[in-house]
């Protein structure tokens, strides 16, 4: 059964404290002693997933497991009233994040939310819909991953996770050379400060704040520029 997209106040009011909202899903990494524990907790969060009939993407390396809830069957409804199938977080998600949390602390797993992250990059052009379909050839070689979970039908989403998402920015054509790709890092709230603090030590610059906490657009020594995202929306108050 398809559900509505659920608003960032949603998300936070839910205060899934193992969990971070990063780009269009929710995000959490837990720590294991070898694979071995991380393949025993994959199965036990598998069996979760059989259960209430909603899965997780999961990565497994030797220290920890990063498990991403989404749905890609979410409804956005626009200002008109229009319904879109988009990937977003729904309550199937905010269910599912809190069993999962619990299978965790059943096989004492440590969770570390800080350390998580999402990239997604970003094309400035004035023709995204020209361009789009090579893009998708390029990324994934399925035609089917532009515009899908999506309303703007040209963002480039790979099913399978390989790939980060490529979202196109509409700028004015020109023939002025320039800096057209561009890097989107989503990462926990409570590490923004700091990593932007990092990324000036190393010799960065901040070029615009005026968006900030949500992001802040950061140049290397040549100029080129990522924006450092987070989700406030989403994040609980006190």
């Amino acid at each position: 059964m398809r559900m509505d997209m659920l608003t960032g106040n949603a998300i936070a009011k839910a205060d899934l404290a193992d969990w971070r909202k990063l780009a269009q899903g929710l995000h959490a990494r837990y720590l294991i002693d070898g694979f071995g524990a991380g393949a025993r907790f994959v199965t036990a969060v598998g069996e979760v997933g059989d259960e209430l009939g909603h899965h997780p993407r999961v990565s497994v390396g030797t220290s920890h497991v990063d498990p991403e809830l989404v749905s890609d069957d979410a409804i956005y409804r626009a200002e008109d009233g229009t319904e879109h199938v988009v990937e977003w977080v729904t309550q199937k998600d905010i269910d599912a994040a809190r069993r999962i949390t619990r299978v965790a602390s059943n096989h004492g797993l440590e969770p570390a939310p800080s350390a998580v992250g999402e990239l997604e990059i970003g094309l400035d052009t004035a023709r995204s819909a020209t361009i789009a379909p090579v893009w998708a050839a390029l990324m994934t070689g399925n035609p089917t991953d532009q515009g899908r979970g999506t309303p703007s039908g040209d963002e480039i989403r790979d099913a399978t996770g390989r790939m980060p998402n490529l979202m196109f920015q509409y700028t004015d054509r020109t023939d002025k050379p320039g800096q057209r790709f561009h890097l989107e890092v989503y990462v926990a709230p409570e590490v923004v400060k700091d990593r932007i603090a990092a990324a000036v030590a190393a010799g960065g610059t901040v070029i615009d704040d005026s968006d900030a906490p949500h992001l802040t657009v950061i140049a290397d020594q040549d100029g080129n520029t990522a924006a450092l995202c987070i989700d406030a929306a989403a994040v609980k108050t006190t």
